[in-house]
């Protein structure tokens, strides 16, 4: 199956997802659909979510033409092979420090020989259906996509070896973890911070990477978007409750 999500970058578009960390009915991809989200990241890293109901969620978004993506909690061979046999079309990985661990992201989802994923075809991610062996093999390698959140400072600091790696399609900053790592402030408008994310997309431009960030901050994530960033991830399904909430509540009193 083409990824969408793929499909359109190639096109030299921005993508627009979020974060889904609680809610896990399947009205919520649907509307996030609806609103004009290109994809959703299902988090299993902070979030709640079990593998039974990130398969449920997965399926949904498939059928609706949302790009299904999962943060697994770990680098881990099964937590991430799980996802993309449910049908996830990628995989953001966290806390990535080492030249080592992107290629190991690459290797587990990767079919050999390109990697050391174990096949099984007529699951989620070819939507039941049966396949010849090698098309689908090939196919698989080829769409998936695996992104690595950079939220630490030996990342920042080794990134042309991390995002050199063959097989690498994202790089996604994560500032809170990020400015915790250099025991600074969260403070996006400072000059430190915003030369540590230049410096992430000017690396992701030169191998090829598509780069982004994830933040609540909608300001900030337009003028990335402006400056060439295009993996662009705009809070989470708790912060719209939140704001939502809040917003009414401040009205009726």
């Amino acid at each position: 199956m083409e990824n969408i999500l793929r499909k359109k970058l190639k096109k030299d578009n921005a993508v627009i997802g979020t974060m889904i960390q609680e809610l896990r009915s399947p009205a919520v991809p649907i509307l996030l659909a609806n609103a004009g989200y290109d994809f959703i990241f299902i988090d299993m890293e902070h979030g709640a979510h079990n593998m039974e109901t990130v398969s449920d969620l997965i399926k949904v978004s498939r059928s609706i033409g949302l790009c299904p993506l999962v943060r697994v909690p770990d680098l881990q061979y099964h937590l991430i092979s799980r996802c993309l046999d449910a049908g996830a079309q990628g995989f953001m990985v966290p806390r990535i420090e080492t030249r080592e661990q992107a290629q190991k992201a690459v290797s587990y989802s990767k079919y050999p020989p390109m990697g050391e994923r174990g096949c099984s075809i007529n699951k989620g991610h070819n939507d039941y259906r049966g396949g010849d062996l090698l098309e689908f093999i090939s196919s698989a390698n080829k769409e998936n996509f695996v992104i690595l959140q950079i939220e630490r400072r030996a990342a920042i600091e080794d990134l042309d070896n991390i995002l050199s790696v063959e097989g690498i399609d994202g790089a996604i900053l994560g500032p809170n973890d990020l400015a915790a790592s250099y025991g600074v402030k969260n403070d996006l408008n400072s000059q430190f911070m915003n030369d540590i994310f230049q410096k992430v997309m000017d690396v992701g431009k030169k191998y090829g990477v598509y780069t982004g960030m994830h933040i609540g901050n909608l300001a900030k994530l337009i003028e990335w978007k402006n400056k060439g960033m295009q993996l662009i991830t705009y809070n989470t399904d708790l912060g719209f409750l939140g704001a939502g909430a809040a917003a009414g509540i401040k009205e009726l009193k």
